[in-house]
């Protein structure tokens, strides 16, 4: 799995021109879903996102976890996150998970993400053509593959 995270003042999912779901202070999670993530890549990314501190403490320091700050979460399928831009200049998606493998996985994550959170996760819909527009706040934007964090580095 694969998330752009980004600290923000508010974010809005529209489609049709219509409003989806929207939050206030708190995180916008881009979520890209490869065909063999399972539930556990999902819960170990609920575990590092929900604590990761990125938010200013009383000193102005990121010493604050969304969970401490009692932000909000909208989380946002994007297959684009799997693009393979190494050959020719139109990405492949082939890395990304169809949707019979990818809709459970994002479903589960939400819910996990939910429970975490102790409050509803507001969600875009997963295949729809969206309009996010967000208020980058920092800008703070972090980029989470579970690849990485599942995995240590080789020692040099």
């Amino acid at each position: 799995m694969r998330t752009v995270i980004q600290r923000v003042k508010h974010a809005i999912v529209s489609i049709d021109a219509r409003e989806k779901s929207r939050i206030g202070h708190g995180l916008l999670i881009l979520l890209g879903i490869a065909p063999t993530d399972t539930a556990a890549e999902a819960d170990t990314l609920v575990r590092k996102i929900s604590a990761m501190r990125i938010f200013d403490d009383d000193a102005g320091v990121m010493n604050r976890s969304v969970i401490d700050t009692g932000g909000d979460c909208l989380v946002v399928s994007q297959f684009t996150l799997l693009a393979d831009c190494r050959k020719g200049n139109r990405p492949s998606y082939i890395g990304a998970a169809r949707p019979e493998v990818a809709i459970p996985l994002y479903e589960y994550f939400c819910q996990r993400l939910s429970e975490a959170l102790q409050r509803p996760v507001p969600t875009g819909t997963f295949g729809a053509d969206m309009q996010v527009s967000l208020l980058n706040d920092g800008p703070v934007t972090i980029c989470l593959d579970t690849d990485t964090l599942t995995h240590s580095k080789p020692k040099d």
